[in-house]
């Protein structure tokens, strides 16, 4: 059971980090200091094949009308994307991605929302940038230093996902050491490295606690591994940049009250110090941070 003792026993050898500062950004003339307010990413999926029902649009008329909605219901960012990360979907030809995600990012942008593409591929990231996304929510590290040119070149931001394969489609197993925060480090940092090379500016991190990783196909450990993270989010930000969490689920554990999972989650992504919170449920999100901040 989680416990004061178990925070104090947390935050007492990384008491320093707790006061880490990470950087502001703009996106779409829009300024984000991360420092002082967390941010809200809500989502809007293109395939039939994700299973989070509520969040699935299969027209661009649905998707930027669901779009609207989450951003007047206190989204900052509308996240798209075209092909489900779940192991048994169908993978999506750039092609298709592109007619997907294009209507909608345009159909959004005209209603000034900040956008998001989800995807690995340079071909879908290269028309969403022109069509004008202002982030790339970057799922594989395969081919980075051409997706972080295109970033770069468009002055957009781009979401480091920690990925132990190609992409999310080719994941293997996590690294289930009892510290992930050493090793999660060391992969960013080599990531910002190489942005930063290729003259990326905006750069937030994502541990990746969404992705169907091997070895944690157990609930039990899947769930603990993500609690652990997302408590001890505090220390990746001693590598200066914002870190983004998707919310999960915990399906075998909330069962019927599958749609309370994230507000759960999102709880322990705050206590961690999490700056950007990615999420199928926007207002029950902002409900539980703005309750927070009462404290």
């Amino acid at each position: 059971m989680l416990s004061f003792e178990h925070l104090a026993a947390l935050m007492e050898p990384h008491r320093a980090a707790l006061s880490a500062r990470v950087a502001a950004c703009s996106l779409g003339g829009r300024a984000f200091d991360f420092n002082t307010q967390p941010a809200v990413m809500g989502v809007v999926n293109l395939s039939a094949d994700s299973w989070y029902r509520e969040s699935v649009c299969l027209s661009a008329e649905s998707a930027v009308q669901r779009g609207k909605i989450l951003a007047a219901q206190g989204a900052d960012i509308i996240d798209v994307g075209a092909e489900s990360t779940l192991a048994h979907a169908a993978r999506v030809a750039d092609t298709a991605q592109n007619s997907k995600l294009i209507p909608v990012i345009q159909g959004l942008r005209a209603a000034n929302i900040l956008v998001s593409v989800e995807t690995y591929q340079p071909t879908v990231t290269r028309a969403c940038l022109e069509a004008g996304a202002n982030l790339l929510n970057l799922t594989g590290n395969d081919r980075s230093e051409e997706l972080f040119e295109m970033v770069a070149a468009h002055d957009a931001a781009v979401i480091i996902c920690y990925v132990a394969g190609k992409n999310v489609r080719e994941v293997g197993n996590f690294d289930l050491a009892a510290d992930p925060i050493p090793m999660l480090r060391e992969y960013f940092s080599r990531q910002i490295e190489l942005a930063q090379r290729h003259g990326v500016r905006k750069i937030l991190l994502d541990p990746g606690l969404g992705f169907y990783y091997q070895n944690l196909q157990d609930s039990a450990v899947r769930v603990r591994h993500q609690m652990n993270i997302f408590l001890n989010t505090f220390r990746l930000r001693e590598l200066g940049f914002p870190v983004c969490h998707a919310l999960p689920h915990a399906f075998d554990y909330f069962q019927a009250e599958v749609r309370c999972a994230e507000p759960f989650f999102a709880v322990l992504a705050a206590l961690g110090r999490t700056d950007l919170f990615r999420t199928h449920e926007v207002p029950r999100i902002k409900a539980v941070l703005d309750t927070l901040k009462l404290i």
